[in-house]
């Protein structure tokens, strides 16, 4: 089962091999876990506690977090070997982003 879904992504994201599909599921792991460690301290930083409104919270989210996560998606895509793969994902969002605004 395990090696039908690599098999299936690899065909998805159009890569040479199952190691490349391991490095990029590999990547958003450590970019997610990453972002949920620095948003605590971004957020104490900006003095932000439990009485602090969810909309505060959610733009600064937006503001901060997602850019953030989007850098580390690069960096560790970098150190693993898939920069291009993130590089070009980044740039769609981009884009599509830009279009919309």
């Amino acid at each position: 089962m395990v090696k039908k879904i690599l098999y299936k992504l690899k065909q998805k994201w159009k890569l040479k091999n199952t190691w490349q599909v391991v490095a990029i599921l590999l990547t958003f792991s450590l970019a997610g876990s990453s972002v949920v460690f620095f948003r605590e301290y971004l957020f104490q930083i900006l003095g932000f506690g439990s009485t602090t409104s969810n909309w505060t919270k959610v733009i600064a989210y937006l503001i901060f977090v997602l850019p953030l996560y989007q850098a580390l998606l690069l960096l560790y895509g970098y150190i693993l070997g898939q920069f291009s793969f993130f590089w070009e994902k980044d740039k769609k969002i981009y884009y599509m982003l830009r279009d919309k605004f």
